[in-house]
């Protein structure tokens, strides 16, 4: 009995152009180009490969890159009691790193806080003008945290805290698209079709502002309470935009971060966001 061979199949033919009129339609060739255009991440940020040291010690909670990365420039960080200089060598562990003469902790599981912070003190670990800092005023029995974002001397609110210098990172990016909301009092005139200006955007000074999602709460002569929600937090964001409108600000709050509220917490008050809470939202964010 004699078998043939199957026929060879035709040779394909090479991708044509996205804009192509004989491209290949549907779900799965849109899924064919998209993971043929994504780029490949780069080998030192796999999580399994050598990784910065930025990185690697921002996940360990010692600051943010961008804090680290002024350390190494401060040569305040060491491998094995070499000070380290740029560029700064890929680790694929903590081992035999020190920041000031300390070894660096193994990093722990993430944890993120609620802080009420009242006006009057600083987002910053220390202030040269000697001013009260928000470290004067947590628990001494609080893990070592870093603030997620600013809020500036005057303005009180809702102030996220991690032991997590990467997840910092990521609720700060605006790409990221972690909404805050704001109320402010303030003495002036505006108008709601004014506010609503405001989510198209607008430019101050040179300075581009991205959509701001504005409402006029209640008015009291002319004096008014304004609630704005933003993703960028661009500094003083808030106060510049309302002045740019002749308002004198009296006082602001953050009320939301993301998904966590400021909700009834007492002026100074600290807590824990709930494990489950954590996760909800992290896997939402992606």
């Amino acid at each position: 009995m004699n078998t043939r061979r199957p026929p060879r199949p035709a040779p394909r033919s090479a991708p044509k152009a996205a804009g192509d009129r004989d491209a290949p339609k549907g779900r799965r060739a849109a899924r064919g180009v998209a993971s043929a255009l994504k780029p490949k991440p780069a080998e030192a940020e796999r999580e399994d490969g050598p990784q910065r040291i930025a990185k690697l010690l921002a996940r360990a909670g010692v600051g943010s890159r961008r804090d680290v990365e002024r350390m190494v420039e401060e040569g305040r960080i060491a491998l094995n009691g070499q000070v380290i200089v740029h560029p700064a060598p890929l680790l694929t562990s903590l081992e035999g790193l020190t920041v000031d003469g300390n070894p660096v902790a193994k990093p722990v599981s993430t944890r993120l806080y609620r802080f009420h912070k009242p006006a009057g003190c600083i987002t910053a670990a220390r202030d040269p003008k000697g001013r009260k800092t928000i470290y004067d005023l947590l628990p001494k029995d609080l893990p070592r945290v870093m603030p997620v974002g600013r809020l500036d001397y005057n303005t009180e609110g809702l102030l996220l805290l991690t032991n997590d210098g990467e997840f910092k990172r990521q609720l700060e990016l605006p790409a990221s698209g972690v909404e805050r909301t704001y109320r402010a009092r303030a003495f002036g005139d505006i108008s709601q079709a004014q506010l609503e200006e405001l989510a198209m955007g607008i430019e101050i000074d040179g300075v581009g502002y991205g959509k701001i999602d504005a409402n006029l709460e209640r008015r009291t002569g002319r004096n008014q309470w304004v609630e704005m929600t933003l993703t960028e937090g661009k500094n003083r964001e808030v106060r510049k935009v309302l002045e740019h409108f002749g308002l004198q600000v009296s006082r602001l709050i953050r009320t939301r971060y993301g998904a966590f509220e400021l909700g009834g917490m007492p002026l100074g008050a600290v807590d824990v966001v709930p494990r489950d809470e954590l996760f909800k939202f992290r896997r939402h964010l992606g």
